[in-house]
């Protein structure tokens, strides 16, 4: 028996409209948190109605018409599964033995084995490999006992041992979703004469105009015309509304043919956006920062490759050093955070489950708190003390793209505001609007052509020194992500370290080497692969007899280089999956919030 680990989208409706259509749109809108199978549950004149299979949702829509169903009460899910298998009986909705109770669940239950043989034992029987079906059994014993739907969550939950957001419907009461949550997002939406519960604001993007998060363990009741609130204990709770930002309506593609494209296109007015912050918050934080024993960044991903270049540029700027912790290692470092510690967290949703584990842990040691998020009503955002928001609107492709470039922008104001400078930091990153703009325009139509070229190479290796480095390792993950190709990101000073036996005929070398003061040690290291046969790949503002390909870019201050030199090997990255026939939106195996670990 499997432990399914899922990490997905979830929504429910409940209103007076036909509800599938409402949770169609929902799960397509955040189908980029998983996309192996899908399904949709619904109630239709007293009578469970449930469709799922494998696939991405355009294809189980064509095959199933989810959008069809009928009824006014929903709820649907998306997913990801990191074990278990892909397989229709998996997928969720899961049902209770007498297929009168329905849920959807995001998280991971610890103890469903346990909880599992238990149920068994009693009768039960089980028809998928998932932790999730223990759920729906459990709420069918307590619903026995003449418990209400709500009733029957509020006893269970205890029981449920791990992380879950899950919302269920009973044909007791087939006008209520009943949903609640624990170390996993889950949020309620309101719009007109209709209410939603759904693991990611996008979902109620464009039906919903304000939004009530839940707290861990809270319950939610929704009805066609009420939304309740209990905690824990049963008590009714009062809870009010933050309206939904406007830019986080926007979720089509317009003319591009993926979302990856069009981020990467927003890039200038991005970084446009990122510079709208508070100048006296900023300048508190960067206080606190440089007051600190010790500061930590902790992320994964994209964002770490971000704060890589943040400690730089702290160290440069600002005088200070810090350390950068991968998320899933800090909390095993957390007997050395204490109340002189601040902590900066950075995440694009502020959902990734690494993170908030670290940052809970640091919490508890009286840690400050900084969050770097781009997604509003967030858990990073409400467990921390300082908030800074990226402002650069949703970003559905499951690479990141101006969400790397906006945190950038954020360290760079951090550290000009540790030495009073948060206005030229300002003026610096608006010049970078037409920077960024340009080197597109130069090298879009020539990367797509070197794709084409270098897209059957089975490695590429990206280097580069200083505060270009964590570039390197951004562009291999870039190309590793949507291609499918192995690709390595290190300092240039280490290729002669091992890497250099790799190097044969043609191995593709991308070298980040800026007319800096990394720019002579980095041609050096780039003449020992191409002596080896490498075919070197440079970004560059200053030419050099040796590039195979030169991709040109603007002449910038060298604290500003790692904002230029990543638009190209997004590029590259996108037109080398494109080419290769892949979806670089929804690369396999990946999901845009990681909220498992």
């Amino acid at each position: 028996m499997y432990n399914t680990n899922i990490m997905c989208g979830i929504i429910g409706y409940c209103g007076r409209e036909t509800a599938a259509p409402v949770v169609f749109e929902g799960l397509r809108r955040v189908e980029y948190r998983g996309y192996d199978s899908a399904g949709i549950a619904t109630f239709n004149n007293g009578t469970l109605l449930l469709c799922k299979d494998v696939g991405k949702l355009g294809e189980i829509e064509s095959r199933h018409h989810l959008s069809k169903m009928l009824g006014n009460t929903a709820i649907g899910h998306t997913r990801w599964a990191t074990h278990g298998g892909v397989t229709q009986a998996n997928a969720h909705p899961h049902c209770d033995c007498t297929s009168t109770i329905a849920v959807v669940h995001n998280g991971i239950i610890d103890n469903y084995q346990e909880l599992r043989k238990q149920l068994s034992t009693n009768g039960h029987r089980f028809t998928s490999e998932t932790d999730t079906e223990v759920i729906p059994h459990l709420i069918e014993e307590e619903m026995k006992n003449k418990r209400s739907l709500e009733e029957a969550v509020l006893a269970i939950a205890p029981k449920l041992k791990g992380s879950y957001a899950f919302l269920a419907m009973s044909s007791r009461d087939t006008d209520k979703i009943v949903g609640t949550r624990k170390d996993s997002p889950l949020a309620i939406g309101l719009g007109n004469g209709a209410f939603f519960a759904a693991s990611d604001v996008l979902a109620c993007s464009g039906i919903a105009n304000k939004l009530i998060p839940l707290a861990d363990t809270e319950i939610a009741v929704l009805a066609r015309d009420s939304a309740e609130f209990y905690d824990a204990a049963g008590r009714k709770l009062t809870k009010k509304p933050t309206n939904l930002k406007t830019q986080w309506l926007d979720t089509d593609k317009q003319s591009y043919d993926y979302f990856m494209l069009k981020e990467i296109m927003e890039q200038p007015e991005a970084l446009e956006a990122a510079v709208r912050q508070d100048k006296k918050a900023f300048t508190e934080i960067a206080m606190d920062i440089l007051r600190a024993g010790q500061v930590i960044v902790t992320a994964c991903g994209t964002s770490r490759y971000a704060a890589l270049v943040g400690r730089y540029l702290f160290s440069k700027v600002g005088r200070k050093f810090c350390d950068v912790v991968m998320a899933s290692e800090f909390h095993y470092f957390a007997d050395s955070v204490d109340r002189n510690t601040v902590v900066l967290a950075v995440s694009q949703s502020g959902e990734t489950a690494d993170v908030i584990e670290g940052v809970k842990r640091a919490r508890d040691n009286k840690a400050m708190i900084v969050s770097i998020v781009n997604r509003p009503q967030s858990q990073l955002a409400n467990m921390s003390d300082h908030v800074i928001y990226l402002n650069c609107g949703p970003e559905q492709c499951v690479a990141a793209t101006k969400s790397f470039l906006s945190q950038l922008a954020v360290f760079y104001l951090l550290s000009f505001s540790m030495v009073n400078s948060f206005d030229k930091a300002v003026k610096d990153i608006k010049g970078m609007k037409s920077k960024v703009a340009k080197t597109i325009e130069w090298n879009n139509e020539r990367l797509k052509r070197l794709s084409e070229r270098l897209k059957y190479k089975h490695d590429f290796y990206y280097i580069a020194r200083g505060i270009n480095f964590a570039i390197a390792s951004e562009g291999a993950l870039k190309l590793k992500e949507v291609s499918y190709i192995h690709a390595e990101g290190m300092p240039a000073g280490e290729l002669k370290h091992g890497t250099l036996a790799l190097i044969e005929q043609g191995t593709p070398v991308a070298v980040i080497c800026p007319n800096d003061y990394t720019y002579d040690e980095t041609m050096s290291n780039a003449m020992e692969a191409k002596s080896r046969g490498a075919y070197i790949i440079a970004l560059s503002d200053r030419k050099n007899q040796i590039f195979d390909f030169w991709v040109k870019i603007p002449k910038v201050s060298e604290l500003l280089y790692p904002m230029i030199t990543v638009i190209p090997l997004q590029l590259l990255a996108y037109h080398t999956a494109v080419s290769l026939g892949k979806d670089p939106d929804k690369p396999r195996n990946l999901a845009k919030s990681v909220t498992v670990k």
